[in-house]
């Protein structure tokens, strides 16, 4: 696990040159989900795969903008599936974006998930590794440092909800509502890596994206996104649901298959349970 944990701090050193230095414009291609490509998202793609193809306890990769999987090691027994660039397109507004990786053992699948990371590109590059611990690091000079473990509190403060609010049920926007209603602060960039790291590092609250008349199952993928999230939420004492089930109890029928899904301190994830229940 070492190797690849420092696989992705070499990574991320190189992603954030790419960020302060690369063309954003568009290019000419489209990802799995028919989104333009940005040049930038081709090149933290190509980054990662470079790093991860000098790793022999890697099996297989799988990317957000990759259609397919890839075989990079017969003998290994990782399966990583990564986000490059969660929210490239804030770039252009300066606004934080991230790096998302799930490291499953022996195949992909949330029951076969052994660690999860996610990297923050900001004012500062900070890097969130869960295995047996949620734990915080800091690049400094060069090179990540730990700071701290993170644990979730009981109970938040903030809400961060998302989808296009016309497109919601009724039930979910006055759920959403209530927590505005009892004192949460609105906290939403667009970026999924910025806005639950805020979460976690303020210590609780909920991040919530439904599915929605548009997406009923949801926009984000299970294997890139929902299972690496949730399973550093549960390490940090957190909860990370469906609306009904566990995330980390879901299947999945194809690399980028999605899900709706809510993050949360385990009060906000009660709640949102209450109310998915009563509408089933």
């Amino acid at each position: 696990m070492t190797d690849i944990f420092r696989a992705i701090q070499k990574s991320a050193i190189r992603i954030k040159d790419a960020i302060d230095t690369k063309d954003i414009g568009y290019s000419q291609q489209e990802n799995s989900s028919g989104e333009t490509q940005l040049q930038l998202d081709i090149k933290c793609d190509m980054i990662i795969e470079e790093e991860f193809s000098n790793v022999s306890s890697i099996h297989t990769i799988a990317s957000e903008e990759k259609e397919r999987e890839v075989v990079l090691n017969e003998e290994g027994k990782y399966f990583i599936a990564y986000d490059p660039l969660d929210g490239s397109s804030l770039i252009d507004v300066n606004l934080s974006v991230g790096s998302i990786f799930g490291i499953y053992e022996n195949a992909f699948g949330a029951r076969n998930m052994v660690a999860s990371c996610y990297v923050v590109f900001g004012p500062r590059v900070e890097m969130v590794f869960a295995h047996n611990k949620t734990k915080l690091h800091l690049l400094q000079n060069g090179d990540f440092e730990f700071v701290k473990e993170i644990r979730l509190n009981e109970k938040g403060k903030l809400n961060a909800p998302g989808g296009t609010q016309q497109n919601w049920e009724p039930y979910h926007k006055e759920l959403v509502d209530s927590f505005f209603a009892d004192g949460y602060r609105l906290r939403y960039s667009g970026g999924m890596v910025p806005d639950l790291h805020q979460i976690l590092l303020k210590g609780g609250g909920l991040f919530s994206y439904p599915g929605t008349s548009d997406k009923p199952n949801g926009k984000l993928r299970k294997l890139f996104e929902v299972f690496p999230f949730a399973f550093i939420y549960k390490v940090a004492g957190g909860e990370a649901i469906d609306g009904v089930n566990d995330l980390m109890e879901l299947e999945y029928a194809h690399i980028h298959d999605t899900s709706p899904c809510f993050f949360g301190s385990k009060y906000e994830i009660q709640r949102v349970k209450e109310v998915y229940a009563a509408k089933r």
